[in-house]
Parts: C-alpha cells; sequence; structure tokens
C-alpha cells in the first residue's frame, strides 16, 4: 500500500493512493466524508461487522480480524475523521468513499498489530462497494432524520401550545381571500398542528425502510466473493451494535438496483417543508399591515424591516420558513433524478443522493426551529382587529339559507350591501 505523505493533525497520514487521487480528481467542493462524522462512523461499523463476521467463518484470521476491528472502533469514535478528506459528491459511486475507509483501516491496523493489513485482501473481504455504501448510507440517514423529526415534533407542540392559548378566540375565515365564516383560533392553529404531526409521521415512516441493509449482495446483489453465511451474520453484528433492529434486503438485486426508498424520503421531505412554508405563509398574509391590511395576527419583532423607513417591521421568520421550502423542493427534485439515474443493475448515483437528502434534513431541522422558536411562540392574534373583522362574517346568511333558500337569502343580502349595513 503507499501511503501518500500528506500533512495532518497527528503527523501521520493513514489514508492511501486512491484516497489521495480523488482529492486530485474531484477536489473538497462541498461536502467531504470528514464532514459528516456519523457517515464516518457508520461506514466504520459495516467495516468491523463484516471483519468479525469473516472471522467467524474463517476469511480472515483472528489477529487480523481483531486489529481491524480495534482500528474501525477508534474511527467510529472519531479519533480519525481527518483522514477522510475526499468529496462525498464524486464520479464512479461509492468507490473511492469505500477505499478511503479500507486505506485508513488497513493503515491503523497495521500500526496496532504490527502484520501487514491490505485494504481490499483483509479490510474489503467478502465484500463490494455496492453492498457496503448503501449500508453505511441507509445508517446514516436514519440516523441523521432524528434532527428534522424532533423539530418537526417540537413545532407542532408550539402550534397545540397556541391552540389553547386562544382556544376559544373568534376571528373570520376566508375563502378565495374573501370573507367565509367565523371559526376560533384553537380549531385554525390546531389544524396546523395536525398537518404538521401528519407530515412528520410520512418521513418517519419512510426512514423506517431503512433498516432493511444490502450487506451482503457484494457486486449487483449476487453475493459473489462472500462465504455462506456472511450475510445473516453481518446483519446480526450491525444490529447489535447499532442497537437497532436491522434486516437484511429481501431482494438484493432489487437493493442495488432501486433506490426509490430514498426518493420517498426526499418526497416526505419537501411535503413537510411545502406544509411549513403554506402555514408561514398564511401568517404572514394575516400580519399584514399593521395599519394597510388585515392585521389580525402581531408576529414577534425580531429585527428592522427596513434601511430608510424606521420601525418597519417584517414578516422574517415566515419568510425565511417559506425560502428554505424552496430549496428543500429543489433537494428533493435531486435525489429524484438522481434515483432514476440508475442503470441496469446499480444506481451509482448514491453519493448526490446523500448529499442532498443531508440538505433537506439540515434545512428542516432549522426551519421547523426557527418558525416554533421566534415565530410561533411569540405571535399574539388582535382584539379589535378580530372583533372588526368577525361582523363581515357570513353565518347568519348560511343559516338563513338553509331556513329560507339559497335565492331569497342572496336578495336579502343584495339589499344589506346597497343600504350600506354590514353584510353579518
Amino acid at each position: 500500500m503507499t501511503v501518500v505523505q500528506t500533512e495532518s493533525s497527528n503527523g501521520q497520514v493513514l489514508f492511501g493512493r486512491q484516497s489521495s487521487l480523488a482529492v486530485e480528481n474531484f477536489g473538497a467542493a462541498g461536502r467531504r466524508i470528514a464532514d459528516i462524522p456519523e457517515f464516518v462512523r457508520n461506514y466504520a461499523l459495516v467495516k468491523a461487522s463484516a471483519a468479525r463476521s469473516n472471522a467467524s467463518l474463517h476469511v480472515l484470521e483472528p489477529s487480523v480480524a481483531k486489529a481491524i476491528d480495534a482500528a474501525c472502533a477508534e474511527i467510529a469514535s472519531g479519533q480519525h475523521n481527518k483522514q477522510f478528506p475526499t468529496a462525498l459528491v464524486l464520479g464512479g459511486g461509492g468507490t473511492t468513499t469505500n477505499m478511503n475507509f479500507n486505506e485508513v483501516i488497513a493503515a491503523r491496523a497495521s500500526q496496532i498489530s504490527g502484520q501487514a493489513i491490505h485494504p481490499n485482501d483483509h479490510v474489503n473481504a467478502s465484500q463490494s462497494t455496492n453492498d457496503t455504501y448503501p449500508t453505511a448510507m441507509a445508517l446514516t440517514i436514519h440516523d441523521l432524520s432524528e434532527a428534522p423529526l424532533q423539530a418537526l415534533t417540537s413545532l407542532a407542540q408550539a402550534l397545540e401550545d397556541k391552540a389553547a392559548e386562544y382556544n376559544t378566540t373568534q376571528r373570520l375565515g376566508r375563502t378565495c381571500l374573501q370573507d367565509a365564516v367565523v371559526l376560533s383560533v384553537g380549531q385554525t392553529h390546531r389544524s396546523h398542528a395536525t398537518a404538521i404531526r401528519r407530515v412528520t409521521e410520512a418521513l418517519r415512516a419512510s426512514t423506517a425502510q431503512l433498516d432493511s441493509i444490502p450487506i451482503g449482495a457484494t457486486v449487483l446483489g449476487t453475493g459473489i466473493g462472500a462465504p455462506e453465511g456472511y450475510r445473516d451474520l453481518c446483519v446480526q453484528e450491525l444490529s447489535q451494535t447499532t442497537g437497532r433492529h436491522l434486516s437484511g434486503s429481501d431482494d438484493l438485486v432489487d437493493a442495488l438496483s432501486h433506490l426509490d426508498p430514498y426518493a420517498a424520503i426526499a418526497s416526505a421531505g419537501a411535503r413537510a417543508a411545502i406544509t411549513m412554508a403554506k402555514i408561514a405563509a398564511d401568517l404572514r398574509f394575516l400580519s399584514s399591515g399593521p395599519t394597510g391590511g388585515i392585521s389580525e395576527v402581531t408576529l414577534p419583532a425580531t429585527q428592522a424591516g427596513s434601511s430608510i423607513m424606521p420601525g418597519k417591521i417584517n414578516p422574517v421568520i415566515p419568510e425565511f420558513v417559506m425560502q428554505l421550502s424552496y430549496r428543500v423542493r429543489g433537494a428533493a427534485h435531486t435525489v429524484e433524478c438522481a434515483v432514476a439515474a440508475g442503470e441496469l443493475e446499480l444506481n451509482i448515483m448514491e453519493p448526490v443522493i446523500v448529499d442532498s437528502i443531508l440538505n433537506i434534513f439540515e434545512d428542516l431541522a432549522i426551519s421547523a426551529d426557527t418558525f416554533a422558536r421566534k415565530c410561533i411562540a411569540g405571535l399574539t392574534w388582535d382584539g379589535r382587529r378580530l372583533e372588526e373583522n368577525l361582523a363581515s362574517g357570513f353565518d347568519r346568511w348560511v343559516t338563513m339559507a338553509a331556513e329560507q333558500g339559497y335565492d331569497a337569502t342572496t336578495l336579502e343580502v343584495a339589499k344589506a350591501r346597497t343600504a350600506g349595513t354590514e353584510v353579518a
């Protein structure tokens, strides 16, 4: 193994030639593997589980497997993150990423054991990039989904709290932006919470599919190069290591060929972002004014709204939520394109799928958290404007139409408007 002498924090370089070539070919624009500690950890766990399984099946000598396991433990704990300088998004699928791990693990395991441990022959035994990369990918995305799920859950609770605060307060509902009938603020915010909970559960359900992993598929799902029993052992090892109830993919060829579960995750993320953006846009509209608009809602004043108009306050948090939703939808479309770009037995667009889903999760988490803390928690409903607008509700006329008929009531509404009296 050729070790490229490049400066690192402790004076040692563990990655080798293939990793160095990737840095030369793809640079470090955007995320590097080192920037995603969860991915580093999970890939190391995959490699450790493979080593232990290989030892049990006599593919590796116990001393070699033990050294690999020890090196993986150090990597999983974050000790060697700087040894993964390769870009996340690069050509050739995840081969370079897999070799980056193989090289670092082999170099460190060699140091630990005093033996010559080879990145391919030993660390990559019974494996292929085809199965190790999507397995680490699935574990990582499942782990990272917790942040947006928690943020969305907190947002739903903030909306429930606001519904309770204004439970019986009445407001004028609208259809087509025109006056309609009266409903309560409690009903309004409770509906918001219901929608957020629904999209949260959709995202949770989509990520749950990732508990089925393709380890043991090796090349194209054939299992070639891996001994009998390896797949089941590796799944068991990973389940114990991660504390999750993992299972092997039902159809290994399908698992490598078709990545639609990731399209479902991206779609669920976009759905959550769209729902938040709709709620944000509604509150922005209802806060318009404060004199020339509806002004039924007063949003927290977080910063100056103009560099030339003193005292102007803008709905910056709803606008932030809306803009992030556009970015989430763009990332979701990237995932869709990458999923559709799989050819024949393998989809090599996994790196950009990982990158885009991480973008979705990051934007969802910050959007939901900011929306809850800086907008929902502090907004108020203005009693004076609410009362003024309530007078325009159609409740009376709906009741009259049920008793006297639609046409007769329409005439009464027209008379009231002609007389200049309140429609309600």
